[in-house]
């Protein structure tokens, strides 16, 4: 049943041999790896991957394997046949009994599924609506929208509304974490609490009873005293990876923002992808023509700030240790240097990983990060995890 993960190991550029994909399969019949996927790709990975540079090849396999292709967009399937967009529009939606949906038969796996789409595009000529084959809308067929069908691609639906395509194909877009999130939140909060040193400023808005009652007895008549509300002075910079491998945890690193933003008044934030470099967003929908230099982050964010980076830290061990490394673009400097920066201008920083650290030993770029920033200063995203973060911070 794997034998279509390695032929798109093969076919990805991750050089996996016949001998290593034997290994992999002694190592599920073994039970390494039964109902958790984060172990599965873990288990995956170490038996098929020989060298860290392959790390990002295997995991867009693995992506394409599991979860469905995802470089193809609507745009280019339209272009392709020269299809009317609104054909894809919803029209109405197909709602069915649990009798009837049990009649409806899949065409009988991923490889069929898509095969038969090929086909389908090149013989349709016309806008459908409702029935079993065509690609069109509340109908049956394995292709369009707002229909039902036991495994199909989605094309053109907003969300999904029956958990059952094998494939979506749509155009991806990366959002911006979510600083409203409330649910989740409030274990979070009650962590980064451990963080906090009160101080009083800004104007005189909150009564002081003892100080009142003190003045009163002095002068022999009310006084009323009042001084300004007590808060909390630590100020949190707040470094948030985004995008591929971090796309899992985007729900708890949204809640994670959302808490810090609440407790903290002295609070700013950008986000970067897998290690830091010469350049941050505040925007990842213009991540490439709206960064800002790290080194204007470095000259304004004093050494009273606490810095706390959130990712996975796993990549290649090449994007940390070399110049040109970055997956993305051409970096002049590694991102070693660059951390190492940031640890020197602020000390108490702190690395939060939310893959599980009983994970963390089989990525070596953990084991660089660690080096870099102090092994004990990555802890993993549970509250157990936060409270000795914080702890560490509010040395």
């Amino acid at each position: 049943m794997f034998l279509p993960f390695f032929q798109t190991l093969r076919d990805t550029g991750v050089p996996v041999s016949l001998r290593e994909h034997l290994t992999f399969l002694e190592a599920m019949s073994r039970g390494l790896a039964t109902y958790d996927i984060d172990a599965f790709y873990h288990l995956a990975r170490t038996c098929l991957v020989k060298d860290e540079r392959n790390i990002d090849k295997f995991d867009r396999a693995f992506a394409t394997a599991f979860e469905g292709l995802e470089q193809i967009t609507v745009d280019q399937v339209l272009n392709a046949v020269d299809l009317p967009r609104d054909w894809l529009e919803k029209m109405a939606e197909k709602h069915l009994s649990d009798a009837e949906k049990a009649e409806i038969e899949a065409l009988g796996g991923f490889e069929k599924l898509m095969e038969t789409l090929h086909e389908r595009l090149k013989e349709q000529q016309g806008r459908h609506q409702g029935g079993s084959k065509w690609i069109g809308t509340a109908g049956t067929s394995p292709f369009g929208a707002y229909g039902f069908n036991p495994e199909g691609v989605r094309i053109g639906q907003k969300e999904s509304r029956h958990q059952r395509a094998v494939k979506v194909w749509d155009k991806r877009e990366f959002r911006n974490l979510d600083d409203t999130v409330e649910l989740g939140t409030r274990n979070i909060k009650v962590a980064l609490k451990r963080l906090r040193r009160w101080a009083r400023d800004g104007a005189n808005e909150e009564l002081d009873l003892n100080g009142t009652i003190r003045a009163t007895a002095e002068h022999g008549y009310l006084d009323v005293q009042t001084r300004p509300e007590r808060r909390n002075a630590v100020k949190v910079l707040l470094f948030l990876d985004v995008g591929g491998s971090m796309d899992p945890h985007a729900k708890v690193a949204s809640e994670l923002f959302s808490a810090a933003k609440a407790e903290f008044k002295h609070f700013d934030h950008f986000y970067f992808h897998n290690c830091l470099y010469e350049g941050v967003w505040r925007d990842n929908r213009r991540r490439w023509n709206a960064q800002t230099p790290t080194t204007e982050i470095l000259r304004t964010y004093g050494s009273d700030y606490k810095c706390i980076f959130v990712g996975d830290a796993s990549m290649s061990p090449y994007e940390i240790a070399m110049p040109g490394g970055a997956n993305e673009y051409w970096n002049e400097e590694a991102g070693r240097v660059w951390l190492e920066r940031a640890v020197q201008k602020w000390p108490g920083c702190l690395w939060i990983n939310p893959l599980e650290e009983r994970h963390w030993r089989y990525t070596p770029s953990i084991g660089m990060i660690q080096e870099i920033i102090g092994a004990d200063r990555m802890v993993p995203m549970t509250l157990e995890g936060l409270d000795r973060g914080m702890r560490l911070l509010g040395r």
